[in-house]
């Protein structure tokens, strides 16, 4: 079979063809871009046109390399931000990015209708002012709601379904982290939305993952000269995907490292109670069985800023080369917390994190190798303080780590998590997302019936790498400090 797969992230894409042949996986690489959202008159955008374009020039590479016969394709991608799509099929807003900051300025009066904690028991969700409640929250009190006449919301997979075959539809993964979504009920929460004046008529119809959604439309096939193929509905949310490719070990942490790091486990169903709330433990949606609680953590998004500041001073360095600097660099010299507010927004990465290690430290990191420990240590203190909450709530003792995604391939970090967890670290599968979108297509088919079949054919096919602890009671003495200093 070929199934592809098409994974959107906050910084680029990937196309993939995965190749099952009934005991195995492969995976091959089609196609791959770099996007950033585009700043505009003081917002962020996503350019919806560029991603439908890499989208065609990913699947005409597929129809070759398939020779056409492409038995489904799926996409995933991050979550909450969307576009409304008028009846006729055009687009009425531009896509505003998730890092865009209108939201900030109305978080005050959003949570007057609704506070944080009743919003909490409500969903499940953590706050956030990226939610696409928050974001359609601000266009009401912003006197944008006119925009929501007879026009459908759609998430960005949904909208790019929606371009290939005209079918209009909001995949559930998606639709449970939008902080709109009652787990009770599986559809949207009546009361959330009517305190906040939005119209339910907004949204389309929800899509439960791993079944087939229609066929391309004859205007796509012929615009991408293809006979048509079938179309997917997968865990469109890219953390809900990759969560699926995970070894699956009992009692096991995942954490999806990408852009965000996700930090999480898997439960039978959500969990929510005032511990949740106060630490802002978030739950989401997964395939049938399946339910995932989790933790954002700021992931390589401060690695990418400081790799594209070098790059603007043109220093071009691999992120080989900067985990190579980093170990000349002496260790637990500066931490930081790395989701802080001031390092969110793009720009300025590196000052920022030398502006907070002074105010800290009185000195600051001032060498690649320096700067780049600084955040790999921080960011391994920072998972295992989200992994200790979520072992709180959901009772469930961890014994090991399984680190999924881009993250999963740096030696560095995997090595420095299992030194801070005393606990073994398990890396990979690095395309997490693209496999889980893969086996949630084969589910859709039939070709397997559980998850755990799933994983065991990715087990079968791509190989693991296992990190053992090293120098565990110095870690244990500084991620004390770590705890004191900056989360206490």
């Amino acid at each position: 079979m070929n199934l592809i797969a098409f994974d959107i992230g906050g910084s680029g894409g990937k196309m993939f063809l995965g190749k099952y042949t009934g005991g195995s996986i492969s995976l091959h690489t089609l196609h791959r871009f770099e996007h950033a959202a585009v700043s505009m008159n003081n917002g962020l955008y996503w350019d919806v046109l560029r991603i439908y374009q890499e989208l065609c020039r990913g699947i005409k590479k597929a129809i070759e390399a398939a020779d056409d016969q492409i038995d489904s394709f799926g996409i995933d991608s991050f979550c909450n931000d969307f576009a409304l799509v008028s009846p006729e099929g055009d687009l009425v807003t531009q896509m505003r990015s998730y890092r865009d900051n209108r939201t900030i300025r109305c978080l005050e009066q959003l949570y007057q209708i609704m506070p944080e904690k009743e919003l909490y028991q409500a969903t499940g969700n953590q706050n956030a002012p990226f939610n696409c409640l928050m974001q359609l929250g601000t266009m009401v009190l912003e006197n944008q709601s006119y925009l929501f006449k007879n026009n459908t919301l759609l998430f960005l997979p949904d909208l790019l379904l929606y371009y290939m075959t005209g079918i209009r539809k909001t995949e559930f993964t998606i639709a449970s982290v939008s902080q709109m979504f009652d787990f009770s009920t599986s559809s949207w929460h009546p009361g959330i939305l009517k305190k906040f004046s939005i119209p339910k008529q907004i949204f389309a119809p929800i899509a439960a993952p791993g079944s087939i959604l229609g066929r391309t439309s004859e205007a796509f096939n012929r615009e991408l000269g293809t006979t048509g193929f079938p179309a997917a509905t997968v865990c469109e949310h890219d953390t809900a995907s990759a969560f699926l490719a995970s070894s699956g070990l009992p009692n096991s942490a995942i954490i999806s490292c990408g852009t965000w790091a996700i930090v999480g486990a898997e439960t039978d169903a959500p969990v929510i109670n005032s511990y949740g709330y106060k630490y802002n433990i978030a739950n989401e949606g997964s395939i049938k069985n399946h339910h995932r609680i989790l933790k954002n953590v700021m992931g390589t998004w401060l690695l990418q800023e400081i790799r594209a500041e070098y790059r603007s001073r043109n220093l071009e360095y691999t992120y080989t080369e900067m985990e190579a600097a980093a170990l000349t660099a002496p260790p637990f010299a500066y931490l930081i917390d790395v989701d802080d507010e001031r390092f969110y927004s793009p720009g300025s990465m590196i000052e920022k994190i030398q502006d907070y290690c002074m105010l800290r430290y009185g000195s600051a990191p001032s060498s690649l190798g320096q700067i780049v420990r600084c955040v790999n240590e921080s960011l391994a203190m920072k998972y295992r303080w989200n992994i200790e909450k979520i072992a709180h709530l959901t009772g469930i003792h961890f014994e090991s780590v399984n680190i999924i995604g881009g993250g999963s391939q740096s030696g560095l970090m995997c090595q420095f998590t299992a030194n801070v967890m005393n606990l073994p670290v398990i890396s990979g599968p690095a395309e997490a997302t693209a496999l889980g979108n893969i086996i949630v297509q084969l589910a859709a088919h039939k070709k397997i019936e559980t998850i755990a079949q799933g994983r065991e054919l990715i087990r079968n096919s791509f190989a693991a790498k296992r990190y053992t602890p090293v120098n565990a009671q110095e870690w244990e003495k500084q991620y004390t400090t770590f705890k004191n200093r900056f989360l206490s």
